[in-house]
């Protein structure tokens, strides 16, 4: 029977499993991190565990908690595992395994949050880190406000003691370490979406400002929200994911991440509470995410937004393979080149195009196994935020949009259920039956598609935009995906 990974079995790991130098007993408690998927441990948790193979720092071990019944399931798991995780760093030259042992417990997932909000209550607790999802912030998309009306923000208004979101068992913690006496911790966004410790802040202080204004200013004037920009693709975990671990090292993970070699950290240096010395394991610690962060979204997750929805029409199932498929990748090229590259900011220290071309090595790597399905879901949350701007930014400046509009009507067609083939389509999105219902009633009246104002906001009534997105939609549904954007490509 194959052993199952746990801190018993990590001396008779193969040589080529790294395995935590540090002793487990020796870590303190330092971060809560909220939202324990695939991302955060094959990210935040691993630089951390590198900082303390270096032996430092052994005061920010990570608890890990969750606030959804799904995380119950991740719990049991991971404690099973003495909270270790594997992570496989897949890379067309050398695989990289590392046991991570940076998260020494797990609060336990209750309603009402008691045990999240005692745990936050600590003393000991400097920093909250969170990965809730772009969508996860009640945010309203169409005017990029707090959405005090969100069925949980009005429940944890009113129910502050056993509030059901993370947020609201901030709060509620915060409000705890004001009344001992215990100086708050940093909260610190690590999901993907523009200016996330804004975004934070903008959530935490308008529910705030619902249950107790005096708390919301003491919240404004003393808490930290650094802002993040994160990158590294870390795809689901199956059981082909599980299998490989077994293959290859010999050991059970119920929970293994596997992910690209690359990854990438900037960080707003902003701890009144102190943090760990990321820098000294390659997070770029600066006073302006902002130049960073316009450049990935834009280009990375705009291109990844890009090329899912054709390349699912046309039946392509892995990433890798899109990016190699003739079509798919010279409308990348192309939609990139001359009408999202160009508006992007300076970066510091970062060629645009050399930054384009590690894109597009990242996208070929063929041991990430990365999906076309994963890039395409919870497209409500994400056009809004990858694509969208990108728009709004060139016709702010009076440039063409054939492309960026091409990408919306490809986003509905996508909507409507089937690929080209007239294979059915799953939407994975919290909006999955109101995006269909308006994409099938596109094929009569696009307009039908754009009058979501949560997604498109004032777009749907610039005619510059809505012309072309016709147009194209229509192309779309007379002619087949690939005639369309061979027509684009060949100008």
């Amino acid at each position: 029977m194959t052993e199952r990974l746990s801190l018993a079995v990590l001396d008779s790991l193969p040589d080529d499993v790294e395995v935590p130098r540090y002793a487990r007993a020796d870590l303190a408690q330092g971060i809560v991190h909220v939202g324990l998927g695939n991302f955060h441990r094959a990210h935040m948790a691993l630089y951390l565990h590198d900082l303390l193979q270096e032996g430092r720092d052994h005061d920010w071990a990570i608890v890990g908690a969750g606030v959804r019944p799904a995380d119950t399931t991740i719990r049991s798991d991971l404690e099973a595992q003495d909270w270790l995780t594997t992570i496989v760093e897949l890379d067309p030259e050398t695989d990289r395994a590392v046991v991570t042992g940076a998260m020494i417990d797990f609060v336990p997932v209750a309603d009402g949050n008691g045990p999240l909000i005692t745990r936050m209550s600590d003393a000991e607790i400097r920093i909250v880190s969170l990965t809730v999802t772009e969508g996860g912030y009640y945010i309203d998309a169409a005017t990029g406000e707090f959405d005090p009306d969100h069925p949980d923000m009005v429940h944890d208004a009113e129910h502050p003691d056993a509030p059901r979101s993370v947020f609201g068992a901030m709060i509620a913690a915060l409000r705890a370490r004001r009344e001992a006496g215990t100086p708050p911790y940093t909260i610190m966004s690590c999901d993907n979406l523009p200016e996330n410790g804004h975004v934070a802040r903008a959530t935490v202080l308008g529910l705030a400002k619902k249950i107790d204004p005096d708390l919301a200013e003491w919240i404004g004037t003393e808490v930290a929200f650094p802002c993040a920009m994160v990158d590294r693709i870390t795809p689901a975990t199956s059981d082909r994911e599980r299998q490989m671990v077994r293959d290859r090292y010999g050991y059970a993970d119920e929970r293994p991440v596997t992910c690209e070699s690359f990854r990438q950290w900037v960080l707003e240096d902003r701890f009144p509470q102190g943090r760990p010395a990321f820098e000294t394991v390659g997070v770029t610690m600066t006073d302006d995410v902002a130049p960073f962060e316009t450049m990935k979204i834009r280009i990375l997750n705009g291109g990844h937004a890009a090329m899912a929805y054709p390349s699912a029409l046309l039946d392509i199932h892995f990433v890798h393979d899109a990016a190699a498929h003739p079509l798919i990748r010279a409308f990348l090229d192309k939609i990139e080149h001359e009408e999202i590259i160009p508006i992007v900011p300076p970066v510091p220290d970062t060629d645009l195009a050399e930054y384009y071309a590690q894109v597009i090595e990242r996208l070929e790597n063929p041991g990430v196994g990365d999906t076309v399905a994963r890039l395409c879901l919870d497209g409500s949350n994400r056009q809004p935020k990858f694509i969208l701007p990108s728009t709004r930014d060139r016709l702010a400046r009076d440039e063409g949009i054939e492309g960026l509009s091409l990408v919306s009507a490809l986003w509905c067609r996508y909507l409507q259920g089937k690929s080209d083939s007239g294979a059915e389509i799953t939407i994975d999105d919290p909006m999955a039956e109101t995006l269909h219902d308006h994409a099938v009633r596109a094929k009569d009246d696009p307009m039908a598609f754009l009058e979501m104002r949560t997604i498109f906001g004032s777009l749907a009534r610039e005619e510059r935009f809505t012309k072309p997105f016709a147009r194209h939609l229509r192309a779309l549904e007379k002619e087949g995906t690939e005639r369309v954007l061979r027509r684009y490509v060949e100008g």
